[in-house]
C-alpha cells in the first residue's frame, strides 16, 4: 500500500537543539542501540523494543524507510560531548506524519539512560515539534499528539515542560498497548 505521503517531495527537517544534534538514523547505529536496549527502564516504557542487533538493524531501517515515504521522521539525539569521548545516541525523537485529512501528528521519544538527568528528552522533543510547525505550515494544521503508558511520570514531566497538556486517559488495548496510556497535546501556539 503506498503512504499517502510518498505523492509528494519529503520536506526536509533539520533541527536544531543547542547541544543537541538530532540526525537521522544509520545501519552503524545498530550495535550501539542494542547496547541501550539493555537499559530495563527502556524496555518497559518503550514500545518495539530492541532484543538484538538483527532487531536494532531492522528497527534503524523501519527509521530509515520512515523517513523515505515522509510517513515518519525520525532522529538519533547525539549530545556534544568532550572530545576523545567518543559520541553515541543520547536519545531519540520521531514524529508520525498525519495522513492528509488528519489534524494531529503523534510524537515520541526516549532517552538513554547514560543520558539521562539532563534535559535530552524536553531539548530533543521541543526542537522537533518545534520544527514540524515550522517545516509543515504549508499542509494545515497539525497538532502533535504525545501518548505514554500510564505511569510513566518522567513522560509527564517532559510532556508539561514542553507544552503538552494531558487531555485524556486512553484504554488499554492489547497486544500493542498492554496497559492504560495518557493523552497529551500541543497547539500551534503553546510556549515550547
Amino acid at each position: 500500500m503506498r503512504s499517502p505521503h510518498a505523492q509528494h517531495p519529503v520536506t526536509p527537517v533539520h533541527l536544531t537543539a543547542g547541544t543537541l544534534t538530532p540526525r537521522p538514523w544509520v545501519p552503524g547505529d545498530a550495535a550501539v542501540l542494542t547496547g541501550l536496549f539493555r537499559d530495563e527502564a527502556l524496555r518497559r516504557w518503550t514500545s518495539g523494543p530492541v532484543c538484538d542487533e538483527a532487531g536494532a538493524a531492522r528497527w534503524v531501517a523501519e527509521q530509515q524507510r520512515g523517513r523515505e515515504t515522509g510517513d515518519r521522521l525520525a532522529f538519533a539525539v547525539e549530545e556534544a560531548r568532550a572530545p576523545g569521548a567518543g559520541i553515541r545516541p543520547a536519545g531519540h525523537v520521531a514524529l508520525k506524519r498525519p495522513a492528509p485529512e488528519s489534524g494531529s501528528a503523534e510524537v515520541g521519544y526516549w532517552t538513554a539512560a547514560h543520558a539521562r538527568g539532563r534535559a535530552v528528552a524536553p531539548r530533543a522533543l521541543r526542537a522537533l515539534t518545534d520544527g514540524a510547525f515550522t517545516a509543515f505550515a504549508h499542509e494545515g494544521p497539525a497538532r502533535p499528539e504525545l501518548l505514554h503508558r500510564a505511569g510513566d511520570t518522567a513522560s509527564c514531566r517532559v510532556a508539561g515542560k514542553c507544552g503538552f497538556a494531558l487531555v485524556g486517559l486512553l484504554p488499554a488495548a492489547p497486544p500493542a498497548s498492554p496497559r492504560e496510556g495518557h493523552l497529551h497535546v500541543r497547539e500551534a501556539t503553546a510556549a515550547g
